[in-house]
């Protein structure tokens, strides 16, 4: 018959370093975001490009340059 009490030999079993822990939880939480962030994307690196370029514009007009065409519209 088995016993469901610990094997006499054995000391008490210490609990893992928390900072180990919080490490790996931390590590493991960034994984699944950079996975899901590029779930359904077959061509990640064209995405990154694409944003980059679209930032880069908002810059350009934020700072009050023309855009790249160098066209302005007016009215008189």
């Amino acid at each position: 018959m088995g016993l469901c009490l610990p094997c006499l030999g054995d000391g008490p079993q210490e609990p893992p370093d928390v900072e180990d822990r919080r490490l790996k939880l931390a590590e493991a939480a960034e994984r699944r975001q950079r996975e899901s962030s590029s779930r359904g994307i077959l061509n990640v690196h064209s995405v990154e490009e694409k944003k980059k370029r679209k930032e880069k514009m908002e810059k350009q007009l934020s700072a009050g340059g023309s855009p790249q065409g160098g066209l302005r519209w007016t009215v008189s």
